[in-house]
């Protein structure tokens, strides 16, 4: 995020100035802008907020080297001066690079709000605690703006939320929501709960599929230079000398000949289609088919189905307090899947039923076509009995303890069935190298 300061003139001759943090430099001066040819002003200045090197001194004391973000050099001058120090260079730092913190950093942060929250600490104390204690310094940064928002009096949600980019959408109006509700300590510790289970599910995700994919691949790129390169050398030595060759040997070596005549081909088949994939999943209907598809994946497709269940049913127990305010929950839980299909779903299809129709949640939920019979089920006894907060996290814990046992099975299962290919492979490279070996020229005709 960068903040940008504004000066402009009034057609009265009045001078003012304003603030706005935004995503990027070139959107605030859009912003700007557009404020500005609305109330038909004059701009005098833009100025960035960008971090300063300076080298300080105190009478004879050792000089001190720190960092200071600020509108302008002058601006850290007066305040280092203010403070009694001798100012001995201030100089713009060349360089800003500011990456998106770790996901574990701000899991960190969220579950230790949670317990000092617990500990009924004031919000204001945990954050300043917070800032001194941590080490990323984009994370660092981010709070202090933040600390320094709220402390002018803005809407914690707003504060938050112009830091999505820093903590993700769902946490960051988590954790804006929070500040506001009157039950802070309880949202703080379902955002952690979130946040640990995606974090856990990616990990077991990338044990699962990325890791075997990988292999399989580095496996794929060793048996291509083996059978391409290596082999040929040694084959084609009997072939030169008239020599006749064992059919395992003699089919490998039209192998060889077919992948290096059709070499550019091979390249091209190996690389454009994962690119053109990536590349329509990126887009917005191609996230939204890979997500609905990744539901009906043999095996996988389960697991990641009811996870995303699990993640709207907790996030929707945090937030719902009641039948009559049950819309925007619904929204910001189906948001919080990070399932474009799920959530286009329940956004297009649940809500209207609900807003237009007046239909109950059990009704909507299942004409999305996007939750099990189980889940149905729950919730339609939950609704009867007035008893669907808790439902929601009965099914969350459930599909938990049920997705976590299972996905450790499908993994173990699966570097098991990678050990046995890269045991059959090596076994096939063994005996084709043996069968190469065992050739031997016929001897010479005596006449």
């Amino acid at each position: 995020m960068v903040e940008v300061r504004f000066t402009a003139m009034k057609n009265n001759g009045q001078v003012i100035s304003g603030s706005l943090t935004e995503p990027s430099f070139s959107v605030a001066k859009k912003k700007i802008q557009k404020l500005v040819e609305k109330n038909q002003l004059k701009i005098q200045s833009i100025e960035k907020k960008v971090s300063y090197l300076y080298k300080i001194k105190k009478g004879k004391e050792k000089p001190i080297v720190g960092e200071q973000r600020a509108y302008n050099k002058e601006e850290v001058s007066n305040a280092l001066r203010k403070l009694g120090y001798e100012v001995v260079s201030i100089n713009r730092k060349l360089i800003e690079f500011s990456s998106k913190p770790p996901h574990q950093e701000i899991v960190s942060f969220v579950k230790i709000s949670a317990e000092l929250l617990d500990q009924k600490l004031p919000y204001a104390e945990i954050l300043t605690l917070l800032i001194n204690d941590i080490q990323n310094k984009t994370l660092k940064e981010t709070l202090k703006q933040i600390n320094n928002e709220l402390k002018k009096g803005t809407d914690s949600e707003t504060a938050f939320l112009r830091y999505q980019s820093i903590f993700g959408k769902f946490t960051a109006y988590m954790l804006g929501l929070a500040s506001k509700s009157g039950n802070m300590s309880e949202i703080y510790k379902a955002t952690a709960k979130f946040l640990e289970r995606q974090q856990e599910f990616r990990k077991n995700m990338k044990s699962a599929l990325i890791s075997p994919l990988v292999t399989v691949f580095i496996l794929f790129l060793a048996v291509l230079f083996y059978v391409g390169y290596i082999f040929p050398e040694t084959a084609k030595l009997f072939v030169k000398f008239k020599i006749e060759l064992p059919p395992m040997t003699a089919y490998t070596l039209k192998l060889s000949d077919l992948l290096m005549n059709n070499l550019l081909i091979v390249a091209l088949f190996m690389i454009v289609p994962p690119l053109v994939f990536i590349r329509f999943a990126k887009t917005k209907k191609g996230k939204l088919l890979v997500d609905k598809y990744m539901m009906k994946l043999p095996i996988m497709g389960s697991l990641i189905h009811k996870t995303n269940i699990e993640v709207f049913c907790r996030v929707f127990y945090t937030l719902y307090s009641g039948s009559a305010e049950s819309i925007e929950p619904i929204r910001i839980a189906a948001e919080a899947t990070g399932n474009d299909y799920f959530e286009s779903r329940i956004k297009n299809i649940a809500i209207p039923m609900m807003i237009k129709r007046g239909v109950g949640i059990t009704e909507a939920f299942e004409a999305s076509g996007v939750f099990t019979e189980t889940a149905i089920s729950r919730f339609h006894s939950g609704e009867e009995t007035g008893t669907i907060k808790n439902t929601a996290l009965q099914l969350a814990n459930y599909y938990e303890s049920e997705t976590v046992f299972r996905l450790k099975n499908i993994i173990e299962m699966i570097q098991v069935f990678i050990a046995m290919i890269i045991m059959i492979v090596m076994i096939g490279l063994t005996l084709v190298s043996a069968e190469t070996a065992t050739i031997s020229p016929k001897p010479p005709v005596m006449n």
